[in-house]
């Protein structure tokens, strides 16, 4: 299975997408359009790659049902691992102009047993696998450091893995020695334990970790842009020229897939590349309605341009893409 990308999502979702004219708490509100995806970080990843092509599964708990249908014709591989009780609904109510109000729901509480059961099929599937993406919200009942055990078991296994998530488990998993992580700049600012406000001080707390043995560092930063460092270099762009906002959810998850698309492409690329392509994927996903992905044809990375020295008096309060 040459190029297979492995996505893990610990807390996937059904995420529903209700538009409206406007939020009005207490109100009896009227969508104009709404729509259901198959939800979760990992998950998400999964379904940029199988759009541009690339072959690709998704290990999750639980799963059945209406999100392994979804995810089927979406054209990825689901791989469900046991767990008891139903996918959890995250609901967005999207207002004109992409601002989005979510209410997500606690998903699956998983025994230890199923921890053990979902960490051994990853350590499976990662054995052919040139990457394993482990991503998002670590469920009910799970360890803290659940995402460093997968982080762990892929490794052992043979494959990359990269790392989306934040808090204790992104601390717990920058421990296990992932080859990239792409937190935020909140999330990297809470990983380092202080604030981020120049680029100056998300470049110095990327090399910080890369330092200390993680691979590469990919920051997503909203309007800002993107930052890539890793042992040779670093790189920022800014954003790319986006559509109208629809939605900015899934838009880090979009960016983190067209990394890695970028990245996984014969011949030698360089992560300036594939920062490039990042930037375009992640701008072409906030123009698409609720946790729509884009393909091919939504990306245009001709806009977006690198720079080797970037500016290191930026401000950047404000952004958590």
């Amino acid at each position: 299975m040459s190029g297979m990308i492995v996505t893990v999502t610990p807390n996937p979702s059904l995420d529903r997408t209700v538009e409206i004219p406007e939020l009005v708490p207490g109100a009896v509100l009227r969508a104009t359009a709404h729509r259901v995806d198959p939800g979760g970080k990992g998950v998400n990843v999964s379904r940029v790659l199988a759009r541009f092509g690339r072959p690709t599964l998704a290990i999750m708990p639980g799963g059945a049902g209406e999100l392994a249908t979804l995810l089927r014709r979406a054209g990825v591989q689901p791989v469900s691992t046991p767990a008891d009780g139903t996918t959890r609904v995250n609901t967005a109510l999207v207002e004109p102009g992409g601002v989005t109000t979510k209410v997500n729901e606690p998903g699956v509480a998983l025994t230890a047993a199923q921890v053990d059961t979902l960490v051994d099929t990853v350590r499976v599937h990662a054995a052919p696998a040139d990457w394993v993406v482990t991503a998002g919200s670590v469920p009910l009942g799970a360890p803290a450091d659940l995402h460093g055990r997968i982080v762990t078991a892929a490794r052992t296994a043979g494959a990359r893995v990269a790392v989306d998530t934040s808090g204790d488990a992104l601390r717990a998993a920058v421990a296990a020695g992932p080859d990239l992580v792409k937190p935020n700049v909140a999330e990297l600012a809470e990983l380092v334990g202080h604030p981020l406000p120049r680029l100056a001080d998300v470049l110095g707390a990327a090399r910080e970790l890369v330092a200390g043995g993680i691979g590469t560092v990919l920051v997503s930063m909203g309007a800002s842009g993107a930052l890539v460092v890793d042992a040779d270099d670093a790189w920022h762009t800014g954003s790319a020229t986006a559509p109208p906002v629809r939605s900015t959810v899934g838009a880090g998850d979009s960016a983190l897939a067209g990394y890695l698309i970028a990245m996984t492409e014969a011949g030698d690329v360089k992560p300036a590349d594939a920062l490039v392509h990042a930037v375009a994927c992640g701008a072409a996903a906030v123009g698409l309605p609720g946790t729509a992905v884009p393909g091919p044809t939504d990306v245009d990375p001709t806009h977006v341009r690198p720079a080797s020295a970037p500016d290191s008096t930026l401000d950047l309060t404000g952004e958590a893409a």
